[in-house]
């Protein structure tokens, strides 16, 4: 579209973690097998700007959780060649430790966040422990200083933060989870984010089981997939391993690091969607 630019759309991988594939499913999944989770920051390009999804998790609350953690999230937006001091719009697409942990690394920044998922993260489902464990409590408190700092744009809903690019909500993982969607050469592609965690949560369907609202999730593929223009192919999940061998390097240096996500794909899609040619 000639009012938008072609923004170019980075997966950066700063940690993993160890699982059984069983774990990233509500209902019974017949194939327990050793798997992983993968995590992931975004990086996006255009316009004479760089915009950032989420910002991962730092050292300790690796530690305290036994995840690895193989660079600090900002580092990997260095490794792009991005300043994460000159960043100044960061999308959070939830407050859940593995996804807001590296805010300082960001001091110029303004962060995007739905209004509910401040509201849910802070209010009385936190009194119930299988719905906060995922929050990290200095994470979020950090994120209330900076909205007393006057560096947190809430969203009610949907919004513009640029051409081309836009937030909206989606729930079902929290209550206030949001996904990205952001114009490319190849039309709309749409950053799931926890909104669907590994691309079997939305094609078999079978849900994440960190779940606040089951309706909502199984709700929120279908707001993915219209919001992708119907095509699933370009709905980006959050957490699966295949995302680093289903879409070209960043570079020759990135490879197992960082894929562009804005090219085309080089692994089988079909085959990640368990359709048949």
């Amino acid at each position: 579209m000639a009012d938008m630019p072609e923004y170019e759309v980075y997966a950066i991988k700063y940690g993993d973690h160890n699982r059984m594939r069983s774990e990233n499913f509500l209902f019974k999944d017949p194939h327990d097998e050793a798997s992983s989770i993968d995590f992931f920051i975004w990086v996006i390009q255009g316009g004479g700007k760089t915009y950032v999804v989420d910002v991962g998790f730092e050292q300790k609350e690796a530690e305290a959780r036994g995840r690895s953690l193989h660079r600090l999230p900002s580092e990997g937006v260095r490794m792009l060649g991005a300043d994460p001091n000159k960043i100044e719009d960061v999308v959070i697409s939830h407050l859940h430790y593995d996804h807001a942990g590296d805010l300082d690394s960001f001091p110029n920044a303004r962060f995007y966040l739905q209004d509910r998922e401040m509201a849910y993260c802070t209010g009385p489902c936190m009194t119930h422990a299988p719905l906060r464990h995922a929050y990290a409590v200095d994470y979020v408190v950090n994120m209330v200083r900076l909205v007393y700092d006057d560096r947190v744009q809430y969203v009610d809903g949907e919004m513009q933060i640029a051409p081309g690019l836009s937030v909206h909500h989606i729930g079902g993982h929290t209550d206030g989870v949001q996904s990205v969607r952001v114009w490319t050469r190849k039309g709309w592609l749409v950053l799931a984010s926890d909104a669907n965690h590994f691309y079997d949560n939305m094609a078999i369907p079978n849900p994440f089981p960190i779940v606040y609202n089951v309706g909502d999730m199984l709700d929120g593929y279908e707001k993915l997939r219209a919001l992708a223009d119907g095509n699933e192919d370009k709905v980006i999940p959050g957490h699966d391993p295949q995302v680093l061998s289903l879409f070209p390097a960043a570079s020759k240096e990135l490879e197992g690091i960082a894929v562009a996500l804005h090219e085309d794909p080089i692994g089988d899609m079909d085959k990640v969607w368990r359709r048949t040619k």
